[in-house]
């Protein structure tokens, strides 16, 4: 069956993640930290904002829910889309050709249920 409708929810939802995404960016920027990239896209999956905090390579997902009703947006991050999260970060950090194992870098988590933000150091 065709669901017309569905692309264009798509494109509005890209439109609200976008919109998220740039909250999350302003705010993180305003503590300090400097965005180096974002939406980096790779077969296994996206990093939303990849970002310096002092020495710190910081990997940030973005998750929005417009309310609290089936819990708070930051339970949205299986531990299938941790990984995924992961395997894109390396796969950035070889891009920009750095070396692992000589990295300091960390996944954080910008979650934003309703009106309320939270943004979680060191989430996973």
């Amino acid at each position: 069956m065709l669901h017309p409708n569905r692309p264009q929810n798509r494109t509005k939802n890209k439109d609200i993640g976008k919109h998220y995404e740039h909250i999350a960016c302003q705010f993180l920027a305003n503590q300090g930290l400097v965005l180096l990239d974002k939406n980096s896209l790779y077969q296994i999956g996206e990093i939303d904002l990849v970002m310096r905090d002092k020495s710190c390579l910081v990997f940030v997902e973005v998750r929005y829910r417009k309310n609290a009703n089936f819990g708070e947006a930051e339970m949205t991050i299986s531990l299938t889309k941790q990984n995924k999260i992961k395997q894109a970060a390396q796969l950035w950090m070889l891009n920009n050709n750095l070396n692992i194992e000589d990295t300091e870098f960390r996944f954080d988590v910008f979650a934003i249920t309703g009106k309320s933000q939270k943004w979680i150091i060191n989430a996973f």
